[in-house]
């Protein structure tokens, strides 16, 4: 009802046709759907206790024309409703919550073993040190034929029936039998579950002589005190100088990244601060008690560096504290909070957005939809930003200035202070298809477990480093392993990428021989990032 500005209500003349028509209007449209073109449409009175949505999956479930789970289709309502917000917000049934928790809380329950499929059977890579597969004599090589009785060779099992057979709750039982190189009968091996560490940092080593270089994967529950554990090791090794690599780290809990941060600011530096509708401005600074606060630092980042890896990114940058190599990172800057359900099942809401030191969202648009923000980092690749840094688009205005007076951005990612290109020189159709085949693994741990005892003169790492050589004879050999495994030679591929095949066979020949922390070190030796932190860093 129209009011007039001494609020009384004023008199309408045509209010009593307007409530006819609205009358008629109400029975014609009811009429249509107990009846339209002579469809069986019947109508249902649904109840005023529960809420639209409720009623509207009662409804469906009742008197859809097949059968429907409830709970199933509550699901997909609370997923489709979530992804329509925000590409992060997301519900996560409950048996699925344990498997995404698991890499960031940083354990789980088995045997502990790193293991490949080779040939239709589990065959171990390395035992996960520690961990009770190591403690009862299980060794790299040894092919599991039997896990309680059942056998699991030959049968095309997979990975995830691996899973299935292999974990447990910590002090159950497993009994395997093992096929041994070198062993005329097969072993028998009890084992007692225990809990396995996941680890998030993959690799900490001295690159150069006062140079430390850590690798973080992820950042979870036990990220800080692994940080603090390589970070003291290379300490005594002489580092004066850090790399951090954050390539390909998606994120994970924001208060591991703040921690590691507060290692390299000065007390009272802010860290970032997170603001949303419904969450006042929380501001996270540095505290007195960094370890690194003034020696020369480099990160490494690039496209799939997100979220918690941006924090870090991004507090560095905007301090002045050191320095980025690398490509402009995947642009996530969205808060989500976890709400767990009565059934095990978990919400993930986005509630806040972060912002750098200097005041910038890196968070990336999202209007198109869920579909083209995530092709957007392919997009990077098509039109070719991941190789010019001329190609790069991002929003220009939406400019910051750091305490130093450097201009950085905001709006779409993180961009380094020095751009290295994606290396394309040794890619080609051939090799793409043997990488997503696994058979560079296949062929490295193959050929170890023929040969152990040739390569068993390699004690340590740096000795396999500077005395094994991967042979012409070898890349041949790899090519007619490829071959019968039905990729048809290519020589001019395979001449484009001998350096790349001979450096990544070496280096998983090394992990398989003296274990994963062999890879790195080996892998990396012509990595143009790291070329590119050494020459920063010698300045």
């Amino acid at each position: 009802m129209d009011y007039s500005s001494e609020g009384k209500p004023k008199f309408n003349p045509y209010l009593p046709i307007w409530i006819s028509i609205v009358l008629i209007l109400g029975v014609f449209i009811g009429t249509l759907f107990n009846y339209k073109g002579g469809n069986n449409v019947v109508t249902q009175q649904t109840s005023g206790k529960k809420g639209k949505l409720d009623n509207v999956l009662d409804f469906i479930t009742q008197n859809y024309v097949d059968t429907i789970e409830a709970d199933s289709l509550r699901d997909m309502t609370l997923v489709a409703m979530l992804h329509s917000l925000d590409p992060h917000s997301d519900y996560i049934p409950a048996q699925e919550l344990e498997a995404v928790n698991e890499p960031l809380e940083g354990n789980f329950d088995g045997i502990g073993v790193e293991f490949n499929i080779l040939n239709d059977t589990i065959t171990v890579v390395n035992p996960i040190n520690g961990g009770p597969s190591e403690k009862v004599g299980v060794k790299s090589g040894d092919k599991i034929i039997k896990v309680d009785g059942a056998t699991v060779a030959g049968v095309k099992i997979t990975n995830k029936q691996v899973f299935t057979k292999l974990r447990g709750k910590s002090g159950t039982k497993v009994k395997l039998q093992i096929k041994r190189s070198g062993a005329k009968d097969l072993l028998e091996i009890t084992i007692t579950r225990g809990e396995i560490p996941i680890y998030s940092i993959d690799a900490a080593y001295m690159v150069k002589n006062d140079v430390g270089y850590i690798k973080i994967s992820r950042f979870g529950a036990t990220t800080y005190t692994e940080y603090l554990s390589a970070f003291n090791k290379l300490k005594k090794q002489g580092m004066k100088k850090m790399i951090i690599d954050l390539r390909g780290n998606g994120g994970g809990y924001l208060n591991a990244a703040v921690d590691i941060v507060d290692e390299f600011l000065n007390k009272g530096m802010r860290i970032v601060y997170t603001q949303g509708k419904a969450s006042p401005r929380k501001d996270y600074k540095a505290s007195d008690r960094g370890g690194y606060e003034n020696d020369p630092l480099v990160v490494l980042i690039d496209e799939g560096s997100a979220s918690a890896s941006e924090i870090l990114a991004g507090a560095v940058q905007d301090n002045d504290r050191g320095t980025l190599i690398g490509r402009r990172t995947f642009g996530k800057g969205l808060v989500q909070e976890q709400m767990e359900m009565p059934d095990g099942s978990a919400l993930r809401l986005t509630t806040a957005r972060y912002y750098t030191p200097t005041g910038r969202c890196i968070q990336k648009p999202y209007t198109n939809g869920n579909e083209a923000y995530y092709e957007e980092e392919y997009n990077r690749y098509t039109s070719g930003e991941l190789i010019d840094k001329d190609s790069i688009k991002f929003d220009k205005t939406l400019k910051y200035k750091t305490p130093a007076g450097k201009i950085v951005y905001g709006g779409g990612g993180i961009m380094p202070d020095y751009f290295v290109g994606l290396d394309t020189s040794f890619r080609s159709f051939w090799l793409n298809k043997v990488a997503y085949a696994g058979l560079l693994n296949d062929f490295s741990l193959e050929e170890v477990d023929k040969n152990r005892a040739a390569y068993s003169k390699y004690k340590t790492i740096p000795s396999f480093m500077m005395s094994f050589t991967i042979s012409d004879e070898m890349i041949n050999r790899f090519a007619a392993y490829c071959e019968k495994a039905g990729i048809n030679k290519d020589e001019a591929a395979i001449k484009k990428s001998a350096s790349y095949l001979k450096t990544q066979l070496k280096a998983l020949m090394g992990r398989n021989l003296l274990g994963s922390d062999a890879y790195y070190p080996i892998s990396q030796q012509n990595d143009r990032m790291i070329n590119k932190a050494l020459e920063v860093l010698k300045k």
